[in-house]
């Protein structure tokens, strides 16, 4: 396809999605590598640089992007490799105090088996030139800058959009099904009569992006990617964005026009000496804690921001909007080709809406201590008081934002419960916590496969991780092939007869070993496109085709 036809909006096209940030252009990838023809309506010509509000891409992101072949290539173009740092340090300032610090935080650091690719830090500006130029790289999809969507209509059989061009020039697209990823503001959520429910916070916050070569060399405590400023004239949050004197800072409590007048002196605050920085940007906020009523009218669906806010603190509001691009690109593909039913698309907000609750809740928990609530007599003090005001501190720090930076079984041990295409689970954690949670013990989720959570990684004795194999559609994993040829052959007639696409991976050839053998606690394993276990047992059911119906959102008798 011509790059001036790549650029034009279509006539009609299967899915269209309505906003080209990161979730919409995770949902064009999903989307287009799967052969569904696609295009993204994204009013910006460019990608902003000014404000990179995400920073932390966290393990089961990075998960996504290995599959789309594109982990290895941000990891060469972000600022901080891995290397770099896997530090968050609690300090008086920069050149103060250091009250407390964790490693190994936010999965930059490995942990064997447990997931095949690290979190990266990265700016959002990172993610999405890269994001764009791959689904500019596919004939499936479409990027259609300086155009926004104005108006929705539907009914049964299609989604009509009108889309305005940065001239002011309106036209129509027809549409099979509409994705709206156009943020906070949504048209789509709008259009669709969908609202927020839900809180704010009461405290303004000022970020800022600044510019200062020589502040890295004044730092007390070596790399690290966040320092929590604890000191009464800047409490605030800071890191470097890039390895050559450009930093984002959060300061806590500051309103717009205190952090235009006062930025230089919050830098100086942060820095706990004066230093020579220039203010890049500016970005005052206030936390929302709120989710859509309704993710879903139809053929329209709303994804990212514009079903769910997050207070930021833990990293997880872009993370959990790519997730659900990836739920529903999958989702979508599946009908689109024919072996997805009704129930495929029904299962998007059931299985997404209690992942993203449980986000808002573990953000808000997050949010509850601050630089601001840290703040305590003597800590810069150097005498006996100051060393018991700093201890004690660290105290409060370790015990109150652990959770925060160690967060995986958040990141990877969510179990859906109550979904339209995953069997119960008898075992199921309750109202979609981790598992970690259910037992009482970090991990313990991952130390063997259940129907409805994240299948348990593994490397291969070559080296390989044991997601590489899976295909596009269900994938079969076979633990052992001798006992199991009968039920492989009766999965894989079943799967014929229904149209499903189904992958066969042998687990007695492609060994993860022994231990991992027992943490799949059966012979035989059906997992989806989202590396979700969605049934598990030693023998094929005595009903073969009800089950895949099931898993493919189909009526049993269908």
């Amino acid at each position: 396809m011509s790059s001036v036809r790549k650029n034009q909006l279509p006539l009609r096209v299967p899915v269209l999605i309505a906003g080209g940030g990161p979730v919409g252009l995770a949902a064009a990838m999903e989307l287009g590598r799967r052969g569904v023809d696609c295009a993204v309506v994204e009013p910006r010509m460019t990608v902003s640089r000014s404000r990179p509000r995400c920073k932390t891409l966290n393990v089961r992101t990075m998960e996504h992007l290995r599959r789309w072949g594109l982990a290895d290539r941000l990891r060469a173009l972000a600022p901080l490799p891995t290397s770099w740092s896997q530090d968050i340090v609690f300090c008086t300032s920069l050149t103060g105090w250091e009250l407390s610090r964790f490693t190994g935080v936010l999965g930059l650091a490995p942990e064997g088996d447990r997931f095949p690719e690290l979190g990266q830090q990265a700016p959002q500006y990172v993610l999405e030139e890269i994001l764009r130029e791959a689904v500019d790289e596919l004939d499936t999809c479409r990027l259609v800058l300086g155009s926004r969507v104005v108006a929705v209509d539907q009914d049964h059989e299609a989604v009509s959009v009108t889309v305005e061009d940065r001239f002011g020039d309106r036209s129509t697209v027809t549409a099979d099904y509409l994705i709206g990823c156009d943020g906070p503001r949504s048209t789509v959520r709008e259009r669709i009569g969908s609202r927020y429910a839900g809180g704010e916070a009461l405290r303004p916050n000022f970020g800022m992006v600044f510019e200062s070569s020589e502040l890295m060399d004044h730092v007390r405590h070596g790399p690290a990617v966040q320092y929590w400023i604890v000191n009464p004239s800047a409490p605030a949050l800071v890191g470097p964005l890039d390895r050559s004197g450009t930093w984002w800072a959060i300061a806590f409590g500051v309103d717009r026009e205190t952090g235009e007048r006062e930025a230089r002196r919050i830098i100086d605050g942060v820095a706990g000496r004066p230093v020579r920085a220039d203010v890049l940007s500016t970005d005052p906020w206030t936390a929302r804690m709120q989710i859509v009523d309704r993710m879903r009218d139809g053929r329209v669906f709303l994804a990212g921001d514009a079903a769910h806010l997050n207070p930021p603190f833990g990293g997880h509001g872009l993370n959990t909007g790519i997730g659900d691009a990836v739920d529903l690109g999958w989702k979508l593909a599946a009908v689109l080709e024919g072996w997805g039913g009704a129930g495929v698309l029904d299962s998007y907000e059931s299985e997404r809406r209690p992942v993203q609750e449980q986000v808002i809740r573990e953000a808000t928990g997050n949010m509850a201590v601050l630089s601001t609530e840290l703040l305590a007599d003597n800590l810069a003090a150097a005498d006996h008081a100051g060393t018991g005001a700093r201890r004690a501190a660290g105290a409060r720090i370790q015990e109150t934002k652990r959770a925060e930076f160690h967060s995986l079984d958040l990141v990877l041990g969510l179990h859906i419960d109550a979904s339209p295409i995953v069997p119960p689970d008898p075992d199921g954690a309750p109202d979609g916590a981790p598992d970690g949670e259910r037992d009482g013990e970090r991990g313990s989720h991952e130390r063997r496969a259940r129907t409805g959570a994240r299948l348990p990684h593994v490397f291969l004795a070559d080296g390989r991780s044991l997601y590489d194999l899976f295909g596009a559609g269900l994938t079969l994993l076979v633990r052992e092939r001798a006992p199991s040829e009968r039920a492989e052959r009766a999965i894989e007639e079943a799967a014929r007869t229904r149209g499903i696409p189904l992958s066969v991976v042998d687990l007695s050839e492609a060994t993860g070993g022994p231990h991992y053998s027992e943490r799949l606690g059966a012979r035989l394993l059906l997992v989806r496109p989202d590396q979700v276990v969605g049934w598990l047992g030693d023998e094929a059911p005595e009903q073969v085709l009800p089950l895949l119906a099931t898993l493919s959102g189909w009526p049993q008798q269908a």
